[in-house]
């Protein structure tokens, strides 16, 4: 399974400083104008995990791979966006395809950068996002709502599913709340399929100065507030560090970061908070060729971690030996582990946990 994040926001935010810095490249033009990026630039990164470089030195693999995750990095949206301003209609549409939404927030004061509203106001920036995505899933579901209508009349029991599961969802548009907030229990899956802007979840970057990019401002303090509200995830970056941070070693990122009371990136920060915000886990698969990461959703069998893999295991699933990560370290092995009773042979309704270390029966 991928993860991938749209990043969104007005321009001149620092949406594509902290893409380029994410990604380590510089595939998205940064420029002190509004719709520098024109195309929807994507970039895949590794998701750093400590847990690879110990596996790896208890199984001697010959090289790591860790799992990865994708950003796309979306060109600014201003006020009118989904009446097609600015270059609105083309950019809501290269919303709908990622599975989560990256929300950055000017949190910082600098005259030499224009604001696009003529001022610094975190709350309303992201509001204007907010309702512009609103609007868009308003008129969208109002449209289906036309030809559902006609078909129901004529007795079509899904169209009068679909309606049933939409009006609610019209009704909390109209009234200002976007649809992530009032999706019934057991539908998800059913609301995802709609592809609706407002129904993904939110992950709120506030781009603060290098000053505060350990301590936060009063800015960010406005935004933790909103989003503690809306059960939204924070996290606070300084684009231009995290720009500095992606030139340097390993090595050399420990100690610029040490230096500014930073314990880790804003990379490494925001890919705990996705992973949060989508409820993904990893487990490990390990030999003496490569220990590997892969990355599913929180929840998942057996059969559908295999297929993540290859669509094979999961057709001619048997079984999967299991050890838990811990079990694997103190144990120092499938050897030590087995001897210690710590392997377990687990069928198709076995729920995987995060860190589990498998090996996959299968039959094709």
């Amino acid at each position: 399974m991928g993860f991938n994040c749209g990043i969104v926001g007005l321009p001149n935010v620092g949406k594509s400083t902290l893409f380029n810095a994410l990604t380590a490249t510089v595939a998205a033009q940064s420029a002190n104008y509004p719709f520098c990026t024109i195309e929807p630039n994507v970039g895949r990164v590794a998701v750093p995990d400590p847990r690879l470089t110990i596996l790896s030195e208890i199984t001697h693999s010959q090289k790591i791979i860790p799992t990865s995750l994708e950003f796309v990095d979306i060109a600014g949206l201003v006020k009118g966006a989904s009446r097609g301003e600015g270059l609105g209609n083309q950019f809501l549409a290269n919303i709908r395809e990622v599975d989560a939404i990256i929300h950055v927030l000017r949190c910082f004061e600098n005259d030499d950068i224009t604001h696009v509203e003529g001022s610094v106001n975190p709350i309303r920036d992201a509001e204007i996002i907010e309702t512009e995505l609103m609007i868009a899933d308003l008129e969208s579901l109002e449209k289906r709502t036309v030809a559902l209508q006609k078909k129901a009349r004529g007795n079509d029991k899904e169209a009068q599913a679909t309606l049933e599961l939409i009006e609610p969802l019209i009704k909390a548009l109209q009234d200002g709340k976007p649809v992530r907030d009032v999706i019934p229990v057991g539908e998800e899956k059913a609301i995802a399929r709609l592809q609706l802007l407002t129904s993904k979840p939110v992950l709120y970057v506030c781009n603060v100065n290098e000053e505060a990019a350990a301590t936060g401002n009063g800015y960010s303090r406005q935004v933790i507030e909103m989003a503690r509200k809306q059960g939204a995830e924070v996290v606070i970056v300084s684009a231009d560090i995290e720009a500095e941070v992606s030139q340097l070693g390993k090595e050399d990122q420990t100690e610029f970061l040490s230096g500014l009371g930073l314990e880790n990136s804003g990379l490494d920060r925001v890919i705990a908070a996705g992973y949060r915000l989508l409820n993904l886990i990893t487990y490990f698969t390990c030999g003496p060729k490569e220990t590997r990461a892969w990355t599913i959703s929180e929840g998942t069998k057996a059969p559908q971690a295999a297929a993540v893999i290859h669509n094979d295991f999961e057709r001619g699933f048997i079984a999967c030996e299991t050890i838990a990560y811990d079990d694997y370290v103190k144990y120092k092995g499938e050897v030590g582990a087995k001897e210690a009773g710590k392997v377990r042979i687990e069928g198709k309704d076995y729920i995987v946990h995060d860190g589990d270390i498998l090996l996959f029966r299968f039959n094709v």
